[in-house]
């Protein structure tokens, strides 16, 4: 079982040092670095100095932000850097942040990532075999790099490309060309997993490595664990007020739960959303328990699902020896 947690995204580049060594001496084998609010590469580059066995995964970057050899050429430094640690994550983001913020094209996202994970893999076999690259597809076309601009092999393999999503076109484009997929917060339910994210991943040709992303309340006693529902509960309600993020209310049966939470978005009442996810509705979606019992809890939830979970590191840093101890549990009971 791989075991993940995500640095979170507003970490200043002055503290990814101290919060990265944490997250190994936690136990946890790979941090996932986003993109919201700082640049994913200047934090990873930060991340594998100051790490020895973490890999470093983004999770994820903007493709169509950038062109593909500005990504290929960032991802080849990394993985050079870590001696091999370091994945590419690549998603696609929304329209409208990528024609309003970023000031991009937006045509088909699934066609288009797949031509640009393409285009990167074939900018990577370019620089590991000096070959001329010579690329077109349907959205890239790369086919100038002399020389000077080639930075060569290096002795670490060409990084692994992740990508993830949440509908099943892209689901199954990570089954045809990823080498693994994430899964969003409100699509790494097991029961959601099992009949929506799976088969689609599989209608792709195959199914990648895949690491969930499940909304767990956890803590040391049942009083830390009550203590945190209602954050939850908030969180929850403005992600499951999305509608491509409802998946999960659709499949535990709460349909008419989410389209109310969309109404109530859409009308502006963002203060009412967390009254609509009732107490049944959250524990219906949110693993709930104590470190002790985390372990066989995801176990029985999980098995055979997937290749890894993601948690968040504990609040209260006086946790950290019995979360430990709980990852290293997780590890073995699967």
């Amino acid at each position: 079982m791989e075991l993940v947690t995500s640095l979170p995204a507003d970490t200043p580049l002055r503290l990814v040092p101290e919060r990265v060594r944490r997250i190994e001496a936690l136990g946890f084998d790979t941090v996932h670095i986003s993109e919201t609010v700082r640049d994913p590469f200047a934090v990873a580059a930060l991340a594998v100095e100051h790490s020895s066995t973490l890999t470093v995964r983004t999770s994820m970057v903007v493709a169509f932000a950038r062109s593909p050899m500005l990504t290929a050429l960032s991802a080849w430094d990394l993985a050079d850097f870590s001696g091999g640690r370091f994945q590419l994550g690549l998603a696609t983001q929304v329209r409208g942040n990528i024609v309003g913020r970023y000031s991009m094209p937006w045509t088909d996202p699934v066609a288009q990532l797949r031509d640009y994970v393409r285009a990167v893999r074939a900018v990577f076999e370019a620089f590991r075999t000096g070959d001329a690259l010579d690329y077109e597809g349907t959205h890239y076309t790369l086919n100038r790099l002399q020389p000077y601009f080639n930075p060569g092999p290096i002795e670490a393999a060409a990084p692994e490309i992740w990508t993830g999503g949440v509908n099943a076109r892209m689901c199954a484009l990570a089954g045809e060309v990823a080498d693994g997929f994430v899964a969003h917060p409100t699509c790494s339910h097991p029961k959601v997993l099992a009949e929506k994210i799976v088969p689609a991943l599989e209608a792709g040709g195959r199914k990648p490595r895949v690491i969930a992303v499940p909304k767990v309340i956890t803590g040391r006693d049942a009083t830390v664990v009550a203590s945190a529902r209602e954050s939850v509960r908030e969180e929850l309600a403005f992600l499951y007020s999305t509608p491509a993020y409802r998946i999960a209310l659709d499949v535990l049966g709460f349909t008419e739960v989410g389209e109310r939470l969309t109404a109530m978005a859409r009308s502006g009442d963002w203060a009412g959303l967390a009254g609509v996810l009732t107490d049944p509705v959250l524990d219906a979606l949110v693993t709930q328990c104590v470190y002790a019992e985390l372990p066989a809890v995801l176990t029985a939830l999980y098995a055979n699902l997937c290749d890894g979970i993601a948690l968040a590191v504990p609040q209260d840093a006086a946790d950290d020896e019995e979360f430990r101890r709980m990852c290293d549990d997780l590890r073995s009971v699967r």
